[in-house]
């Protein structure tokens, strides 16, 4: 197929659609109208002899040629876009919007302290962070990069782990004044212990209580009354002395050594959560996202 750069024009239109949901908000981003934005993305799909977007009176979506094309050739614009400024050096290249998928507890306890640092070096760009459930699909929903605790399922994503997170099973002292404390996991089945139960996203149901000791795992079938899918709430809840919760090491130091939280089982904390950065460039990662990724391992010590 002869390259015709008319073409590339058309392209941001495609990743507006997308971004914005429908044809109508995306002309009011580009400043186009309704039917200019249809007649743009018509002439992409006629260029390239395939059909970009499924469309209905509500709402658009990406076909399986559509992602394709966006995981592959959007990347290269931004690139061509990048290397046409590549006379602006140091931290003018970095500059736009940076959409990223956050896990809430990793925002909160690492990224938030040290954020303006971040946006103080780059100060062109915006950074637009979402929490969600799930890695989800990031070319269709827009995002240059997403940040998850679990162990990453097969996809075209490229992925880089960042840290290990160890898992502390924890009470206040005075649900332990109220229950008494534990000497053994199992006691947590066997004596009526009030356990705090987290939502896993992928599956729905609460995730399984498990202690590690060395390569020794041991799963206990708890039950309890609340749960939850915010980490903050769930934290919350274990302060008050609601029932006892599995734990991220991250952020809960201080709770320990003050004594607000006590660990219950200090000889089964073997237990690993590893957290993991995604993003769908393969060749060419922009300016702007290779300064966050960068970022991001100073943070995690990698």
């Amino acid at each position: 197929m002869r390259l015709d750069t008319r073409f590339l024009s058309e392209i941001p239109v495609i990743t507006a659609v997308v971004e914005s949901g429908t044809f109508g908000k995306a002309g009011k981003v580009l400043g186009l109208s309704q039917s200019a934005v249809s007649r743009a993305v018509q002439r992409l799909e006629q260029h390239l002899g395939t059909r970009l977007l499924d469309r209905n009176t509500r709402t658009v979506r990406l076909t399986e040629s559509g992602k394709r094309f966006c995981e592959e050739v959007v990347p290269l614009l931004g690139h061509l876009e990048e290397a046409a400024g590549a006379t602006r050096k140091g931290a003018a290249a970095v500059r736009g919007r940076l959409r990223v998928n956050v896990d809430p507890t990793f925002a909160r306890l690492m990224l938030m302290p040290r954020l303006k640092t971040f946006l103080d070096t780059y100060p062109e760009l915006h950074l637009d962070l979402a929490v969600r459930e799930a890695v989800g699909d990031l070319v269709s929903e827009g995002f240059d990069a997403a940040i998850r605790f679990g162990v990453p399922r097969p996809s075209s994503l490229m992925v880089r782990r960042l840290l290990e997170a160890r898992v502390l099973t924890c009470a206040a002292p005075s649900y332990l004044r109220r229950k008494g404390t534990p000497k053994t996991p199992r006691e947590l089945a066997s004596r009526g212990h009030d356990c705090l139960l987290f939502v896993d996203p992928s599956s729905g149901a609460p995730f399984p209580w498990e202690f590690h000791q060395n390569r020794k795992v041991l799963t206990v079938p708890v039950a309890g009354r609340i749960t939850m899918n915010d980490p903050s709430m769930y934290l919350e809840a274990c302060l008050a002395g609601l029932g006892v919760a599995q734990l991220f090491d991250l952020g809960t130091e201080a709770l320990l050594a003050s004594g607000r939280l006590v660990n219950l089982f200090p000889k089964w904390t073997d237990e690993r959560f590893p957290l993991y950065v995604y993003h769908p460039s393969r060749n060419f990662v922009p300016a702007k996202l290779r300064a966050f990724l960068d970022f991001i391992a100073t943070l995690t010590g990698i």
